[in-house]
């Protein structure tokens, strides 16, 4: 007895072809450099227009119904604003960290041993 060969199931005709999200490209892009610059603190303002647009595509992708692409660029582009916003507080952490210290070992006033 042979059965017949499972075929996947048809779409609609009516169903609209799955197109990639241009902004999804672009989270991508200004996550990766948040990421390469967050350390010299530049890394904050593509980061917050990449967590912008996240919103924004995750909006268009409920809004599509299945039918937009891009969701894995989103999500790593996501991550990577992330960790250029965490590269840039740690930046600055560092830096008021090494100020505080300098200003600490600056001596004040030296008078001589003999003067009141």
């Amino acid at each position: 007895m042979t059965y017949p060969a499972m075929t996947a199931p048809s779409r609609h005709p009516m169903d609209p072809e799955p197109a990639p999200s241009t902004k999804a490209r672009a989270v991508f892009a200004l996550g990766f450099v948040a990421l390469l610059t967050g350390a010299f603190v530049g890394g904050v303002i593509p980061a917050t227009v990449a967590l912008v647009l996240v919103r924004q595509v995750r909006r268009e992708a409920y809004a599509a119904g299945g039918y937009l692409t891009g969701a894995d660029w989103v999500r790593r582009g996501e991550r990577l604003a992330w960790a250029g916003i965490v590269l840039a507080l740690t930046a600055l952490v560092v830096a008021s960290i090494a100020g505080l210290l300098h200003l600490a070992a600056a001596p004040g006033q030296d008078f001589d041993s003999n003067t009141d």
